[in-house]
This record gives structure tokens, C-alpha cells and sequence, in this order.
């Protein structure tokens, strides 16, 4: 059977040469393997959390950040010296029915004013109810009402909280670009150490989600 089957050049296995990693391979592999996580911790919350603003005359605000982030986007109008803050929002999730108002936008702006803010500088826009694209939603309502005003706006910033920050700029800048500028502000998070985020669960749950919501929204749908 043997000859039979290697006189007529017919063989069911054969010998090849490998390549494989030495111990010292593996262990350079692992080093580099190491290097890279510490690199990619140390380094995905200031990527994220990005600060890029801009001369600009409108200062547009999430309406979803806490209350501390909002004492600093006062701060940051009085440094800009910016002519209007709108708020964005989607209807609240919780106490809808109970609550005074109904969405962050106004919500937001109540308490911009409870801080002392002037209203006259201040205008609320609700983002409509949607399922998905919430934050490009919120940009489409800002753009909608910017062509509607009697502002003339060429640039805005958005100012939003940390590692949010980059997703939310590339999502404006898709609803708003060519015609409005865009820059971002990242306000910085008081929920943990976001020098340290992985020594949490909130900062590992904030920034991983985030960090995979930045790659949905930079490679595959930009609206979301």
C-alpha cells in the first residue's frame, strides 16, 4: 500500500520548515505587548478628553454635564468673551412626568440662571426624542435654530465633559462644518481621579465606554 501510494506521487502528509519564537521572542513579544497597554492607559484619557477651543462667539453646552461642569462653562463665558450659551438636551430619563422641566436643555439653562447667569445671553434648545444619534441630534437642532436666528455665527465652542469630549467634537463638526467652526472644551470629571481612571469602576466604566463609543462613531457612523 505504502508503494502504491508513493508511486502514483499521491501523499496524505508531508514535512515543512516553521518559524517560531524563542524564549527570548517571547519574552520581547510580552514586553512590547506590556509597553503598549501602559501606553494606551496613560494616554486614552487626554485623547479623549480633548481641549481644542477656539476664538468663537457662541458657546454651545451639553446639556447632560453636572452641575460643577456648568459652574465652568459660566467661567469659561466670562473668560471667551463669548454673546450667547445655548443648551442642548434630550428629554430627562427620570421623573419626567414630576419634573418642571422636561428635558436637560431647559433644565440646564434653569440652572445657569439659578447661578446668576444673565438670560439674556442664554437660550435653550431641546433635542426631539430619539432612540440613537442623540448628540448628533442636539447638533442638528443647534444648526437649525442658528440659521433661523438673528445671530451671525461663524464658530462656536462645545463645551462638554471629559472623555466625551472627542466624540461629541466630531459629531458637531459632521452637522456644522463648513459653515460653522467648531472647537471643544472638556470640563474635568469630579466622579474620580481621571489621572488614575483605571483605580475606579467609574473611571474604567466612563473611559472604556467612551473608548469604544469613539470607534464606533469614528470609523463606522459618525452620527452616532
Amino acid at each position: 500500500m505504502k508503494d502504491l501510494i508513493s508511486g502514483s506521487k499521491l501523499y496524505l502528509i508531508h514535512r515543512k520548515e516553521q518559524w517560531s519564537l524563542t524564549v527570548y521572542g517571547w519574552l520581547f513579544t510580552l514586553i512590547l505587548i506590556l509597553v503598549l497597554i501602559l501606553f494606551t492607559v496613560t494616554n486614552i484619557y487626554p485623547f479623549l478628553a480633548v481641549n481644542a477651543p477656539i476664538s468663537a462667539d457662541v458657546l454651545v453646552v451639553e446639556g447632560w454635564i453636572p452641575d460643577y461642569a456648568i459652574k465652568g462653562a459660566i467661567a469659561e463665558f466670562k473668560r471667551g468673551h463669548y454673546r450667547q450659551v445655548i443648551t442642548t438636551g434630550t428629554p430627562v430619563s427620570k421623573g419626567y412626568y414630576l419634573a418642571e422641566y422636561k428635558n436637560f436643555a431647559e433644565l440646564t439653562a434653569a440652572t445657569f440662571i439659578a447661578l446668576g447667569f444673565d438670560n439674556n445671553h442664554l437660550v435653550a434648545i431641546p433635542t426631539p426624542y430619539t432612540l440613537k444619534n442623540r448628540t448628533y441630534a442636539s447638533a442638528v437642532a443647534v444648526r437649525q435654530w442658528l440659521s433661523t436666528s438673528d445671530l451671525t455665527v461663524k464658530s462656536i465652542n462645545l463645551y462638554t465633559s471629559g472623555p466625551h469630549a472627542r466624540r461629541s467634537w466630531i459629531i458637531f463638526k459632521s452637522a456644522l462644518t463648513p459653515t460653522i467652526k467648531v472647537g471643544v472644551i472638556a470640563a474635568e470629571p469630579q466622579e474620580y481621579n481621571f489621572k488614575a481612571w483605571w483605580q475606579s469602576s467609574e473611571g474604567v466604566r466612563t473611559i472604556i465606554g467612551e473608548a469604544i463609543a469613539y470607534i464606533y462613531a469614528r470609523f463606522f457612523n459618525c452620527k452616532s
